[in-house]
């Protein structure tokens, strides 16, 4: 384990996890069960935009906010510097932002199932970011996809070029020439 003072305990790193598979679940289920079916060909797209969505928020906000805007610059060089601490984004501080940025907005130029359709797909893909993180700097083994993921992230980590942002995919390196 590294040891950061940034580094949260077992509980609160793992929470995380936790509240948001639990809001991908509960927003999920209160969709299914409550929005009109005449709308759920609209909704689905708003989800899969939301996910993907999220992979092109996830690149920008490591590439320009973690490693350019201080004070979140100094906090993230404490995870290059300590990969396996259990660094996170506190939960109450991504969830403010997701309701923030994405669900309020969405609710404001729409109705409230095309807000919770797209912020579902937007959690989905923070969640899944957040699995797959934790994945490549603790669990070892995987399949190809993930030996992928592993080695991108490596080489974000230990090369003196920048690049390399995106976690989930490398799509957007490849689209913003940030592959190494």
């Amino acid at each position: 384990m590294g040891s950061s003072a940034l580094e949260h305990s077992k509980f609160a790193y793992f929470a995380d996890f936790v509240i948001y598979a639990l809001a991908v679940t509960l927003v999920a289920a209160a969709l299914v069960e409550g929005a009109p079916r005449a709308d759920w060909p609209a909704l689905s797209a708003l989800v899969v935009l939301g996910l993907l969505g999220w992979s092109l928020v996830e690149y920008v906000a490591h590439r320009f906010v973690l490693h350019d805007l201080p004070p979140f610059r100094v906090w993230h060089a404490d995870h290059h510097a300590h990969p396996t601490a259990l660094i996170c984004t506190p939960t109450l501080v991504s969830g403010a932002l997701i309701a923030l940025l994405i669900f309020l907005p969405a609710l404001l130029l729409s109705n409230l199932w095309r807000a919770s359709a797209l912020t579902l797909g937007m959690l989905t893909g923070y969640l899944a970011y957040s699995c797959i993180h934790h994945a490549v700097h603790h669990w070892h083994g995987g399949g190809r996809w993930m030996l992928e993921r592993k080695r991108c992230h490596a080489m974000h980590h230990h090369s003196d070029q920048a690049g390399h942002y995106g976690v989930t995919t490398s799509f957007w390196d490849a689209v913003f020439r940030t592959l190494k």
